[in-house]
């Protein structure tokens, strides 16, 4: 193989895979990216066997062929590189020759037919996504979704659905809920669930240049084409939550808040707080104020909030993280809260429209 491709647009691709990469896998090759190149053409590749990724992008070839490089040092050679193109020619033995400029690494290739065959998927239901909307639904949730697989692996992916024309995305974890909605002109009902590592992934490719995101969705298998690069995964099998019914329909309680002033708030009482999963804030809810407090080995904080309350007065604890993550995915001025006393899950929705659009849900911490 001998091929002159872009080094920025070859290193920028290098990177954007890397993730979908094998690490410290038992296979190596896994660790690394398939280089195809073909007449005026170099396909590279990635798959870690639970996702995978491919780009096809411009490149002079003179002699085709296929090659798997490391990820890690690949990318780490072209960000060092200076010239404006890379130069990569291989032999028989697999060794690999890259040059640019004045710069020349002759390093270990390993055998193309090790590489494992990516998936594909031929039939599916299609959708077609603004790129910015689905960016946001993403990032809207995917702070909710659980981080441990344990015994509910079904908790580490987000649910979407479309149904009667309303995208939903919904990340539950156990102590929090998230749900984010947006109306889009798809006529078909469907609903699967994504792992949280893999759209964080699909995400990263999505930029301004992004008009949407071409969506095929099979059995167990999903596929994303974004912006030149198709990115493929498997899908989790199993039956999501039944997260409806934790929502509360009647509430005890409720206030409407300055959502960046009770940022900052938290913020401040939360500097004393190394483990948030084991040390709440104390929320004292009074008629007319609201004191944000905590105690710590390191010292005490507090802080007031002038509020409206209506209902009964009461107090709660909350983890200061889940709450920061919940108010800041808001993106709103004001966010209303819904109590049902101290012990219950507290309900947080932008003030203009109510759960329409978004709604967060987070279960109170025990008080000492």
């Amino acid at each position: 193989m001998k091929i002159i491709v872009e080094r920025a647009a070859f290193l920028d691709a290098v990177l954007k895979m890397q993730k979908t990469v094998g690490t410290k896998s038992s296979m190596p090759v896994l660790e690394g990216i398939l280089l195809s190149a073909e007449k005026g053409l170099l396909t590279l590749s990635s798959y870690n066997l639970e996702m995978g990724m491919k780009k096809e992008m411009y490149a002079s070839c003179e002699e085709p062929g296929d090659i798997v490089i490391n990820a890690r040092l690949l990318a780490d050679i072209l960000r060092k590189l200076r010239g404006i193109n890379v130069e990569i020619e291989t032999d028989d033995r697999l060794s690999c020759y890259i040059r640019s400029g004045e710069a020349l690494f002759n390093i270990s290739g390993m055998e193309a037919t090790d590489f494992p065959e990516m998936p594909s998927l031929s039939e599916g239901e299609n959708l077609n996504i603004d790129g910015e909307d689905f960016c946001e639904l993403v990032k809207g949730t995917i702070f909710a979704v659980s981080q441990i697989e344990g015994t509910r692996p079904i908790l580490t992916g987000i649910n979407i659905s479309v149904k009667n024309g309303v995208l939903q995305f919904v990340a539950i974890d156990g102590y929090r809920l998230a749900i984010r909605r947006k109306k889009i002109n798809i006529d078909n009902d469907i609903e699967f669930i994504v792992s949280g590592k893999a759209l964080n992934e699909v995400v990263k490719l999505i930029d301004e240049e992004t008009e949407s995101v071409e969506i095929k969705v099979g059995k167990r298998l999903i596929l994303f084409k974004i912006s030149g690069y198709v990115f493929i995964a498997r899908l989790l099998e199993g039956e999501f939550v039944n997260y409806e019914k934790i929502i509360p329909t009647d509430h005890s309680q409720t206030t409407t808040l300055n959502c960046g002033e009770l940022i900052d708030s938290v913020e401040l009482v939360s500097l004393l707080i190394n483990d948030s999963f084991s040390t709440p804030i104390r929320c004292a809810f009074s008629k007319e104020e609201l004191l944000i407090s905590c105690s710590t080995a390191q010292g005490r904080a507090k802080e007031k909030m002038a509020i409206n309350l209506e209902g009964s007065e009461f107090e709660m604890g909350l983890n200061s993280r889940y709450l920061l993550e919940a108010l800041k995915a808001c993106e709103c001025d004001k966010v209303t809260f819904k109590f049902n006393g101290a012990t219950a899950g507290v309900t947080i929705t932008p003030a203009n429209n109510g759960d329409e659009d978004m709604l967060y849900l987070i279960m109170p911490m025990r008080l000492k």
